[in-house]
């Protein structure tokens, strides 16, 4: 199945769903007519006392119409809008209304702008774009005849409707959209805000913030390989594009462009971006064209679409000097995130012998080649809502694989199918934790899907999960693809009836304990569950040093972070935790309830935690309101530092929040770390 149906269908379904409600535009009259909409009456044109290049654009109408405006930079329903003209010339301004009835608009009105203005083509955008002013710079989208992306890992992507420049990417910078920084897995959050996807609006916390850096290689459906053409934009005597789309034909087409620095748009007149031809019929605004990135060699443009439940193609152009210069180099290939020792692993240090049954929650999924996963999957509903991702509870409870260590990287393997067939064999184990079998192995797993091995007998360990001990509690086992920069990957867990109540070993390793904020490693960032990787703070960190970080650290924080306690204790079977501190010079005390989620590695505690108001560390999240769970109370136990259950005596506990989402508008993805010790 190809990754259209897998990916597309996935992300769709919802949106299928999605209807607007009456409430959703202030709708109007529907006796509001064309001919209501005119200049003087329904909105005016006025320029600038000051500065004629300024162009102001206000309705008229009642508050009760939401107005539509078509202009030289673009598309905007706000009642006022500011314009920016550089260049001298006539322009046309289309106004409209949202009513009951849908969207009504007048004859379009001019205006003229008689001079030119240079500080509004100062911006380094212009020259990023143009080469500056009297220059011009020729841009190819990212994919030649040959098949060859010298920088994206495409030609396009596909982005949710409402990504835009702001809170995601910086000039000149690096931050382009590609696979390399950005994992849209990430992006995703257990509850759906269908208000804030439309196109004309931010995301909400709660959208479903997806988005796909789509491979050319492995999903050749988007485009045919080809020499597109080229698009050169210029600044001689205004602004002007030649767009040459000569890989179908249809010749030079010479026109002009308003590049809006501001609201990060292009305006095309009498031109259309270089793209592909299948998507020319795609009823999208090839005129209003979004900014997503740009720099002095790499550029994405989003061609937005006219329907909210549709995706924003975003293409990807590489300047020409890039372009000639561009020298082929050595392609590192991802490493999994796995770092354990596989044979031990598989089979446990103490004993040879080991059984793995496959997860009936998630059996198979797919992930890219740095082992992020390209399906949200926890639970089978997951699976049979997509409508083309199979599973049979028949097949996968019979499936297991039980292996018997015989040497350092050796031993013999039993594979049981859905059938209940056994598959025998030898294996062996390598550097790079790949397992490989004697012989091939292939059976079903659920419908079309199959557990099967690469052309060289291997299966890659590509992640272990652990539990809050350490614990490794599923193995991921992973097929790299063929022709496609993924693995499909299956889930094992290990054999033997589960804890009757998993709860009870936090329970026991808290309660009776007393922790005190950690002084010398007192906080510290990492990536997003469930991973937490990454943190840049140490042991040594904090402590007597009160000048390196004056914006979190100083001895009026440390006071209070020395008078804090969280004292954990059961009373009957439930789990409490006792704060005590020193808030804003007074003692401050507060009683909670803890409630834990082993499988997540959440405690849900109900009082805010410590609290650093009065200090340079008053913006120091004391709940977490951005949590992806939308549960404002839950804190994240965090393997950080060589802490897990199992060690909380001597390595502390790290509870962490979440400080920066993307889907809740922020510019990146980040966990904040507050470390707990124990007090003697």
């Amino acid at each position: 199945m190809n990754k259209l149906i897998k990916i597309f269908t996935l992300c769709f379904l919802g949106l299928l769903a999605y209807a607007c409600s009456p409430d959703e535009y202030k709708m109007g009259n529907v006796d509001v007519a064309s001919t209501d909409l005119v200049e003087g009456i329904a909105f005016k044109i006025e320029h600038d006392a000051a500065n004629p290049n300024i162009v102001y654009l206000t309705s008229l109408m009642d508050s009760r119409y939401t107005p539509l405006w078509d202009h030289p930079q673009g598309r905007s329903q706000a009642n006022k809008v500011t314009l920016k003209i550089p260049f001298a010339g006539t322009y046309t301004v289309k106004f409209g209304v949202q009513t009951r009835g849908g969207a009504i608009y007048g004859d379009p009105a001019t205006f003229t702008v008689n001079s030119m203005y240079a500080p509004f083509i100062s911006d380094p955008m212009w020259t990023m774009i143009s080469g500056g002013a009297g220059k011009e710079k020729t841009w190819y989208l990212d994919l030649d005849k040959d098949g060859l992306s010298r920088k994206f890992l495409g030609p396009m992507y596909f982005f949710r409707s409402w990504y835009t420049w702001d809170g995601l990417h910086t000039a000149g910078g690096d931050n382009y959209l590609d696979a390399a920084t950005w994992d849209w897995t990430k992006a995703i959050l257990p509850t759906v805000d269908r208000e804030g996807d439309k196109a004309s609006g931010a995301p909400k916390p709660g959208v479903q913030a997806w988005y796909w850096t789509a491979d050319w290689k492995g999903n050749q459906w988007m485009t045919a390989a080809a020499d597109f053409g080229t698009m050169t934009f210029n600044l001689k005597d205004g602004a002007g594009v030649d767009v040459d789309q000569a890989a179908y034909g249809l010749g030079l087409h010479n026109g002009s462009y308003l590049l809006d620095t501001e609201n990060k748009m292009i305006k095309f007149t009498d031109a259309r971006p270089l793209h592909d031809s299948n998507r020319d019929g795609d009823n999208v605004d090839w005129a209003n064209v979004r900014i997503l990135y740009l720099s002095d060699n790499f550029m994405q443009l989003g061609v937005v679409p006219n329907a909210d439940d549709a995706a924003m193609v975003v293409y990807n152009y590489i300047s020409k000097d890039y372009r000639d210069n561009w020298v082929p180099g050595e392609v590192v290939e991802p490493e999994p995130p796995y770092d354990g020792e596989a044979n031990t692993d598989l089979t446990t240090s103490t004993s040879t012998k080991k059984k793995w049954t496959m997860s009936l929650n998630t059996p198979y999924n797919w992930t890219g080649l740095g082992g992020n996963f390209l399906n949200s999957w926890t639970k089978p509903a997951d699976y049979t809502a997509t409508g083309w991702a199979p599973y049979d509870a028949s097949l996968i409870s019979n499936i297991s694989m039980t292996l018997d260590k015989t040497g350092a990287t050796t031993g013999s393997y039993t594979f049981t199918d859905g059938a209940g067939k056994p598959i025998s064999g030898t294996y062996s184990v390598d550097d790079k934790n790949n397992i490989t079998f004697d012989k091939a192995i292939s059976f079903a797993v659920s419908g079309w899907v199959s557990l099967a091995t690469t052309a060289s007998n291997q299966l890659r360990i590509i992640k272990a999960e652990q539990d809050a001990f350490g614990t490794i509690t599923a193995l991921w086992l992973g097929q790299r693809s063929a022709d496609k920069d993924e693995y499909m990957v299956y889930c094992f867990e290990p054999g033997g009836a589960a804890a009757a109540d998993p709860a009870a070993a936090w329970k026991n390793a808290l309660a009776g304990k007393t922790f005190k904020p950690d002084v010398n490693w007192f906080v510290d960032w990492m990536n997003f569950p469930p991973d937490f990787t990454g943190g840049w703070t140490s042991a040594s960190t904090f402590g007597n040093d009160y000048t390196s970080n004056t914006w979190v650290w100083d001895a009026n924080v440390r006071a209070v972070a020395e008078s804090a306690t969280l004292k954990f204790r059961l009373e009957g079977s439930n789990l409490k935790v006792d704060l005590a501190q020193t808030k804003n010079g007074s003692a401050y005390t507060a009683t909670g309830d803890v409630t834990i989620d082993p499988t997540n590695k959440i405690l849900n505690i109900s009082i805010p935690l410590v609290d650093y108001a009065g200090t340079a560390a008053s913006w120091l999240n004391t709940t977490d309101p951005k949590a992806l769970t939308g549960n404002a109370n839950d804190w994240y136990f965090v393997s950080h530092g060589g802490s897990s259950l199992a060690t909380i005596d001597t390595n502390g506990l790290w509870l962490g929040v979440i400080s920066n989402s993307t889907a809740a508008g922020d510019a990146k993805d980040e966990v904040l770390g507050f470390h707990y010790v124990v007090v003697p």
